[in-house]
């Protein structure tokens, strides 16, 4: 499926969501944002069907931040910086944050910016070697936003996460992964293929109780210890009333590879 700058297709169970405005490096505007809803409109759709999302970049870039071109720069004060992150942004990050099932995020290139942020709302972050991630914002004088400034304490602690963004220097897929930021670091040409890899094999598991973890650890860190006991007890009784629990035992007994239909 085409939209503007995005592009949707199907690998079976896998949704593939690409960033695809080749020409500004996948920089993000208002036009891709509308696209990314409307394809995660188009993967709600498929709701029972959709059971991993991919997020990858088109080209030689994942996403190098905010689209500047053509933005109206105003005098000081005479604009809102920010108009653009309650409106646009957000609603977009919401979306990814209680989607239904485990999104890969397939970092191929450059992420800086939002796009940084766009890249850490992976359940798992796989990074080509050549990658980079870099809080731009300093930059030109704005401030970290779409989250990032809550994602990097929690992944990589305060220390890293206040350099990174009070410097603005590059930090590699290498030291991302020496850091804990990333999941893994394949080479470039081997990227794809070990995503879509990793991808099938969640979409193949107990969807249901994949949602639930995914869910389980993004409630984590602002819960008490007594909230979170409580939140798990909540989540195993909701996973353990699902067609996939009753398989997974069944084939633990007859110790054969369980067959999870996502239910």
């Amino acid at each position: 499926m085409q939209f503007k700058h995005v592009t949707l297709d199907f690998d079976g169970p896998v949704a593939i969501l690409k960033l695809d405005h080749q020409e500004v490096m996948n920089a993000v505007s208002l036009d891709m944002l509308g696209s990314l809803c409307d394809a995660l409109d188009a993967i709600d759709d498929k709701k029972t069907e959709v059971r991993c999302l991919v997020i990858t970049g088109a080209g030689r870039a994942f996403c190098t931040g905010a689209n500047l071109q053509g933005r109206n720069t105003q005098k000081p004060g005479k604009s809102n910086a920010g108009a653009a992150l309650e409106t646009a942004f957000h609603p977009f990050l919401r979306r990814l944050r209680n989607l239904h099932c485990p999104i890969v995020t397939s970092v191929n290139g450059p992420a800086a910016g939002a796009g940084m942020s766009f890249a850490l709302m992976g359940d798992m972050i796989l990074c080509a070697r050549t990658a980079y991630f870099l809080q731009a914002f300093r930059r030109i004088g704005l401030v970290p936003d779409c989250g990032s400034t809550w994602l990097l304490p929690r992944l990589i602690g305060k220390a890293r996460s206040v350099e990174l963004s009070l410097m603005g220097e590059r930090l590699s897929a290498e030291k991302a992964l020496e850091w804990g930021l990333v999941n893994r670091v394949h080479d470039d040409a081997a990227l794809w293929e070990e995503t879509m890899k990793l991808a099938r094999d969640l979409a193949n598991g107990p969807t249901v109780a994949l949602s639930l973890i995914r869910q389980l650890y993004w409630e984590s860190p602002d819960n008490s210890f007594e909230d979170q006991l409580n939140l798990e007890f909540e989540s195993q009784r909701q996973a353990g009333a699902t067609e996939d629990f009753k398989e997974g035992v069944t084939a633990f007994l007859e110790k054969r590879p369980a067959k999870f239909g996502g239910k």
